[in-house]
């Protein structure tokens, strides 16, 4: 079963979140989500383990736990196709960046020599 764990502290890594949740059962993965472009982490992971009874077990002792300072919101994790509309909220967001491309303007012409390059660094 894959369990959601979100509000955790920034500093938890993956290893310190399997460690939390082995004390239930045969812990297959725990993984802490990062942001790919600041590589900090996102405050939620995904748990997986080999028993749903373990699982349940699970999620049922840590769910509003203090954890690092954090409480802890722990659940099933559902697969996208089965979640709530509107449950990601950039969902539309990124809906309406791909349907509609924004009109750029065009560049303007660069101003050469010593002037153009103190302008172009400091506006």
């Amino acid at each position: 079963m894959n369990i959601y764990v979100g509000n955790l502290s920034y500093s938890v890594r993956d290893e310190e979140l399997r460690a939390a949740f082995e004390p239930f059962g045969q812990v297959l993965s725990a993984e802490v989500i990062f942001d790919k472009r600041t590589r900090r982490s996102r405050g939620y992971g995904f748990v997986e383990m080999s028993d749903d009874s373990q699982a349940r077990k699970a999620i049922e002792s840590l769910n509003g736990q203090e954890f690092h300072g954090r409480e802890l919101r722990v659940d099933a994790s559902q697969p996208r196709s089965e979640k709530p509309a509107g449950g990601d909220r950039n969902e539309g967001h990124r809906q309406s960046r791909r349907s509609a491309p924004r009109a750029s303007a065009p560049a303007p012409a660069p101003a050469g020599g010593l002037r153009g390059f103190f302008k172009k660094i400091f506006g």
